[in-house]
């Protein structure tokens, strides 16, 4: 891939995505395979004013060892250097990104049962520390290809032509293959915040899904809750990041306990490392009650039992079935990519920046509304070309939002 392309990108994610600010510390989390472009983003990230740049990397095989045979006590809990870390954070709200390159396959041979368990333990404790940074830090999520990812998306393609494909594909849909990757992202949040603008406005109350693959979803949502798409800000300095990059979605947070019906998903989704395929999942009050999947139904279950709250919704987000990914005619088996090819839900946490007043809304009220709180958030894809999406307003009125899986307002 033209190394000029890719400086672009890794510019476009230092300094737009987490939009790195003089002086700021920035933490990356990526897999070794990786190296040669993290190298390139640490580049930018320092001409761009970071002041120190960490890297953590990451090895699935390693990754699984340690699940696998590590002492369960001492992997099921935060360690003396993990928690100064977080601690660190805290402090210093430091930019932090992640560079996906999972092989969709990664985790085959994991001890799913120990993996669950560890998960669920250690996930409450670092759940307690970032809620101290999260709102305060920009994060951005971005993709670079590793060879089992690129072979698992185009197999029929030799080694090198399977980079390059896959390359290409990144950054067409990151807005980073033609053009100026930062003009080309600032024209496409405008276009965001314009569907965002007009779903607020809308003031709606509820949401209801149907497809001919089965779906008959109602989600009812919050008043004082609104839509997001794009770009974010942080907390108190207000800074401006964009957290995914593709991202092509409108999305909110519902309440919590009053979602009902059935969904069936229409792409893979990669759990850790495990993919689970052609699911439906049946909701009552809010709680997903049943479960079946093709392939990986093991994983689902466990997944929405990692903790009290994994089974219930935290998000809703609506993304036209003509996406640019989507048009690619791809399965990427990466979260990142293939939930931004269509409509999506997510069960587990909810957004609860999403409040109007956020800022200066005390934490004991915001635990008061039913907004879903868990240390796991898995987006998982419900939109087709026969999605329909209708939405009653606070005032009664029913206004259709999506038709045929493409937006309609």
């Amino acid at each position: 891939m033209d190394q000029v392309k890719i400086r672009n990108y890794a510019r476009l994610i230092a300094r737009v995505g987490a939009n790195i600010q003089k002086g700021q510390e920035a933490n990356i989390i990526a897999n070794i395979e990786t190296a040669p472009f993290v190298r390139i983003l640490v580049e930018e990230l320092y001409d761009a004013g970071a002041s120190f740049v960490d890297v953590s990397w990451q090895d699935n095989e390693l990754s699984i060892l340690t699940t696998n045979k590590a002492d369960f006590e001492k992997i099921s809990h935060l360690n003396e250097i993990e928690k100064a870390r977080h601690e660190h954070n805290i402090k210093v709200h430091p930019a932090r990104i992640w560079i996906d390159s999972d092989d969709p396959h990664a985790m085959d041979g994991i001890d799913l049962e120990r993996q669950s368990k560890i998960r669920s333990i250690k996930g409450k404790e670092i759940r307690f520390y970032r809620d101290q940074y999260d709102d305060e830090c920009q994060w951005c999520i971005a993709g670079v290809p590793s060879l089992k990812w690129a072979k698992s998306v185009f197999p029929e393609l030799s080694d090198d032509e399977a980079i390059e494909k896959l390359w290409e594909y990144i950054l067409k849909t990151s807005r980073a293959f033609d053009g100026d990757p930062m003009k080309n992202w600032d024209e496409h949040d405008k276009n965001l915040v314009n569907h965002m603008t007009l779903l607020n406005n809308l003031k709606l109350k509820s949401l209801h899904y149907v497809s001919k693959k089965g779906t008959d979803l109602y989600v009812e949502l919050l008043e004082n809750v609104i839509w997001e798409a794009g770009g974010e800000n942080t907390k108190t300095e207000k800074i401006r990041f964009q957290p995914n990059i593709p991202t092509e979605e409108c999305f909110t947070s519902p309440n919590k306990f009053k979602t009902h019906g059935i969904v069936y998903s229409t792409k893979p989704l990669n759990y850790n490392g495990i993919l689970i395929e052609d699911f439906s999942i049946r909701f009552e009050e809010g709680k997903a009650v049943e479960v079946h999947a093709k392939k990986g139904e093991e994983a689902l279950k466990k997944m929405i039992a990692l903790d009290e709250n994994a089974c219930y919704l935290g998000e809703c987000a609506l993304v036209a079935y003509h996406s640019p990914i989507n048009n690619l005619n791809t399965i990427f088996f990466s979260t990142l990519y293939d939930e931004n090819a269509s409509c999506h839900l997510a069960l587990g946490d909810s957004f609860q920046n999403l409040i109007i007043g956020y800022e200066n809304t005390p934490k004991e009220d915001i635990e008061k509304l039913p907004l879903n709180k868990s240390i796991v958030h898995t987006d998982f894809m419900i939109g087709d070309e026969t999605l329909n999406i209708f939405g009653t307003t606070v005032d009664g009125k029913e206004i259709q939002i999506f038709k045929d899986g493409d937006w309609c307002i």
